[in-house]
């Protein structure tokens, strides 16, 4: 889950297209930048993962306990925060919002089987992403975690994707690059951030790629981020830099989840 937030921190100076890099060539940390909403609800997942309940209290919770993130939370998943502090109505939105995608990392390594993770994956999205592409979004991103990280190669996860999901991947970074503008749904980010990690040749590279795109590049990152970590692993350096950005409440789940889960991966 560290790919997660290592995405989400070195994309958080450049989201919003004002701020928006066009280029691979950036410093991968940044003195200015953070965790942010990604980052949080992706612990949030883990914690749930870990420790059981229901998930939507833990994403009220998280949030509740971190209320003003880098880069804010998306307006209409705050309102669900202020509706859950108020009356206790977790009740979904009807989002097909890339949140759901952003936080669902933790399911891919936490379970061994497509259906675990298309279940799990399902159950952290509709608690408030209850929408079809919503979901989607998730699930697709969950399961390309999984297919990585036992040893699936990209031909094999862009083609299950397809298959299963209807999602384009077929085009590269260099292809959108010039013309790729910034959206906040699954369904203009997941594939985007898909095909990031398709075309890198390492770890950093496909974090290069996710932000040289524009557009939402903390999710885009974060989601990218999260399925070259199953498929290359995180160099020690990075892991480390990142994991000072953190507070020590979010470290000590993303060490107590590691511990539990991070050697299910049978690529070598």
């Amino acid at each position: 889950m560290i790919g997660s937030i290592i995405g989400d921190i070195v994309g958080s100076i450049y989201e919003f297209t004002p701020n928006n890099i066009k280029t691979k060539e950036f410093d991968l940390f940044s003195p200015k930048g953070s965790y942010t909403d990604d980052s949080i609800l992706t612990v949030a997942t883990a914690d749930w993962l870990l420790h059981g309940g229901e998930i939507a209290h833990y994403y009220s919770r998280y949030g509740q306990k971190y209320p003003y993130p880098m880069g804010s939370y998306g307006e209409r998943f705050f309102l669900w925060l202020v509706r859950t502090a108020n009356n206790q109505d977790y009740s979904p939105y009807n989002s097909c919002g890339n949140g759901s995608a952003m936080r669902v990392g933790p399911v891919g390594w936490a379970f061994d089987t497509k259906e675990e993770v298309l279940t799990k994956a399902r159950e952290s999205a509709e608690c408030t992403h209850n929408h079809p592409e919503g979901i989607k979004g998730a699930q697709a991103t969950a399961l390309a975690i999984l297919m990585a990280r036992q040893g699936a190669d990209k031909k094999e996860i862009r083609a299950e994707l397809v298959n299963l999901f209807g999602y384009d991947l077929h085009f590269t970074c260099d292809d959108i690059r010039e013309t790729y503008t910034w959206g906040g749904t699954c369904q203009d980010t997941v594939p985007q951030a898909v095909v990031a990690f398709l075309d890198g040749v390492s770890f950093e590279d496909c974090i290069r790629n996710a932000i040289s795109i524009g557009g939402d590049s903390d999710t885009l990152a974060c989601i990218t981020g999260s399925i070259a970590e199953a498929y290359y692993g995180v160099p020690s350096d990075i892991r480390e830099k990142a994991m000072e950005y953190l507070p020590d409440e979010l470290k000590e789940i993303v060490t107590e989840f590691e511990r539990k889960h991070s050697s299910r991966t049978s690529r070598k």
